[in-house]
């Protein structure tokens, strides 16, 4: 891939990732397992997309190094 556009994917799912994580509703639900695990897996794909962006920025930074 072109070094510019992985560095500007990185930065496009980074901010996207931090966007959905600033703008998720929070509840008041202490027992609500089903909620946890909602919880749980919504974190791990939000983690999933931060470290994919930061990925794409190594692989950029990388590529300009060369």
């Amino acid at each position: 891939m072109n070094k510019w556009l992985e560095i500007l994917i990185g930065l496009i799912i980074i901010n996207i990732s931090i966007w959905i994580f600033l703008s998720s509703p929070q509840w008041d639900a202490f027992w609500n397992f089903r909620h946890a695990a909602w919880i749980l897996l919504k974190g791990g794909i939000f983690w999933g997309i931060v470290f994919v962006g930061i990925l794409f920025i190594i692989l950029g930074l990388s590529d300009i190094k060369d």
